[in-house]
């Protein structure tokens, strides 16, 4: 409760007429680490919303995301078309700081809905992106051996395996802690496969690497490199002549 009064009592000293906030994000859940930040989210009728600023009050580390209902709706609307959005998360899994109106409460509920919806089916092309960027990725490794090209090899590998691991599952997405969590979720024990894979390429080893991105990549059909095309835009009559997604 001490955070819940914490983050209550920074809303009011910045925005005394918030229509409602809400406290998301690791610090209220078993995630929670000493360098975890207070994710704030506020409600207001108009400007200044909607920003964002990071500060620090009453001792904490605040990441404050300031909206109108229609802006919140807005923002979510784009991020949940990607498959992955933070202010959602802390709106439909956060503590309700206040509600003056009843806007709290309708954009928890929307939250919590959209949610348990999940996100939208990907399109086949993007799954093709994926495993064309994987494919490649695997082809770099497999002739590199510059340790540095490694290392950011292997990591990029992890990442994006973990991302298709994900979006096979019609899972949320995340980055960077979240794309853990995500997996330690929707596929446990993948991340720590993909960890050792990585640790074991910096010691001169791909052989576990490969096998778990080829154990993925078999779940939407394996490598593809030979026969992947996309259309760009034409630099003289700047039409499309398909989605531009080159991997990279």
């Amino acid at each position: 409760m001490e955070l819940v009064e914490v983050a209550r009592e920074l809303v009011l000293e910045r925005h005394p007429g918030a229509r409602a906030a809400f406290l998301g994000g690791s610090v209220l859940t078993g995630w929670r680490t000493v360098m975890s930040d207070l994710d704030v989210v506020v409600l207001l009728h108009g400007v200044p919303a909607p920003y964002r600023e990071s500060f620090r009050g009453w001792g904490w580390p605040v990441e404050m995301f300031v909206h109108t209902e229609s802006s919140w709706e807005a923002y979510v609307g784009r991020e949940v078309g990607q498959g992955r959005s933070p202010l959602l998360f802390m709106c439909a899994e956060g503590e309700l700081l206040f509600d003056v109106d009843g806007v709290g409460a309708r954009i928890g509920a929307r939250a919590r809905e959209l949610v348990d919806a999940g996100p939208p089916d990907v399109s086949g092309e993007e799954v093709e992106d994926l495993r064309y960027a994987i494919t490649d990725l695997l082809d770099d490794l497999a002739g590199s051996r510059d340790q540095s090209e490694r290392l950011f090899i292997a990591t990029e590998l992890a990442r994006r395996t973990g991302e298709l691991a994900l979006v096979v599952r019609r899972s949320w997405r995340g980055s960077g802690k979240w794309l853990a969590r995500r997996l330690d979720i929707a596929a446990p024990g993948l991340g720590e496969r993909l960890r050792r894979g990585v640790k074991d390429v910096l010691d001169g080893r791909d052989e576990v690497l490969v096998g778990v991105v080829d154990e993925v990549l078999g779940d939407v059909g394996g490598r593809l490199w030979v026969g992947y095309r996309r259309g760009g835009v034409s630099a003289v009559e700047g039409r499309s002549n398909g989605p531009v997604a080159y991997g990279r």
